[in-house]
């Protein structure tokens, strides 16, 4: 079984171009970001990227070559959009002077994600938080980002009690630097020459590691946790029962899950097919006579999530318990794309200023 994803909404055109800043230009998720802009036609009438260095570097956008400029509080005057992908400490530094200048800033690190005034959103699944904005908006981890819309879809039809996740995430979650590392251990280890390592503690070339971010005190990870506390704000699920294990695979793009769900109510695997395939943006790979089934190999380039091998699981007796896979590209989905969708919704519904000048407007 294989069922397209339905088409999300085109962009609707902004009463004007815009002025769109991407901070961290350069970087893997900014060029990516980049052209995700001009890919989803974006309204963008001046482009600036910003990196923390520039040395003559330029990006091409729309045509034409855009030269990199370091970012400072002022590069953000008369900026519409600014979408963030620099790390946290150039986001908690910059974010609120761009904010502060009249932007809507759409942030990919973790910085913003967990503070309660701030909407953290993946665009097809609680959009409606984004009228809440007052200038940052919040774009979720990757590994948060392909979960969460097909839980929505269970939490929805059937209720959610508990969801485990273990993550097979790849080294572009990293960075570009992660991927030359795995590239240059592939190398040596074909030439039977050292490997060397210093992206990672540990060789990632055909190794898996159960270590991504710092670990925390209870022992789970910085990510595990992420999973945790961000599905349940984007589910608006303060109280789910959420648990991680986060793993680095030696693979260049995609991530992939393995979820296993105990819902409210019982449910079956074509039930829950079904469910999955009426979310915007999610592709069902599932049939397993064909040995079809979502690989990241398929996912990276592309914008959808994808979900298979779906059964009962087999550890409960009443039906509501449920297992799947599901793979998507961290770059695009994960970060690149969901940010530009975020600021498409923004400019769509009018509400590029923040929920307290507008409500200040309309009073």
């Amino acid at each position: 079984m294989v069922t397209e994803a339905i088409a999300p909404s085109q962009p609707v055109a902004a009463t004007r171009p815009l002025t769109v800043a991407v901070v961290g230009a350069t970087g893997l998720v900014g060029r990516t970001m980049i052209a995700v802009l001009g890919e989803r036609g974006f309204p963008v009438g001046e482009l600036r990227p910003l990196a923390s260095r520039a040395e003559g570097r330029t990006v091409a956008f729309g045509g034409r070559e855009w030269p990199v400029q370091v970012a400072t509080p002022d590069s953000f005057e008369g900026v519409d959009v600014a979408i963030f992908s620099a790390g946290g400490e150039t986001s908690r530094v910059l974010a609120p002077e761009a904010a502060s200048r009249g932007a809507v800033v759409v942030d990919n690190s973790s910085q913003w994600r967990m503070d309660p005034t701030v909407p953290l959103v993946v665009s097809q699944v609680n959009p409606d938080d984004l009228a809440l904005h007052e200038g940052i908006i919040a774009n979720p981890n990757c590994s948060t980002m392909q979960l969460v819309p097909l839980l929505m879809a269970l939490r929805d039809a059937v209720g959610l009690e508990r969801v485990i996740v273990d993550t097979y995430q790849s080294v572009s979650g990293t960075g570009g630097k992660a991927v030359a590392e795995l590239e240059q251990q592939t190398r040596a280890w074909a030439a039977g020459q050292p490997i060397e390592s210093s992206v990672y503690p540990h060789q990632i070339a055909f190794n898996v590691l159960p270590h991504i971010d710092v670990f925390r005190e209870d022992g789970y990870s910085k990510e595990e946790w992420k999973v945790l506390a961000e599905s349940r704000k984007i589910l608006h699920l303060p109280d789910l029962r959420v648990s991680c294990t986060a793993v680095r695979v030696p693979v260049v793009s995609a991530h992939s899950e393995a979820v296993h769900v105990e819902t409210r109510e019982p449910i079956t695997p074509q039930r829950a097919r079904e469910l999955f395939a009426a979310v915007p943006g999610v592709v069902v790979v599932d049939d397993l006579a064909a040995n079809r089934y979502p690989l990241a190999i398929d996912a990276a380039g592309s914008d959808d999530i994808f979900v298979g091998r779906v059964r009962s699981d087999s550890s409960t007796d009443d039906g509501r318990g449920l297992a799947f896979w599901c793979v998507s590209d961290n770059i695009r989905k994960g970060a690149a794309t969901n940010a530009v969708q975020l600021a498409e919704i923004v400019v769509e519904r009018g509400w590029l200023l923040p929920a307290s000048r507008r409500a200040a407007s309309v009073g």
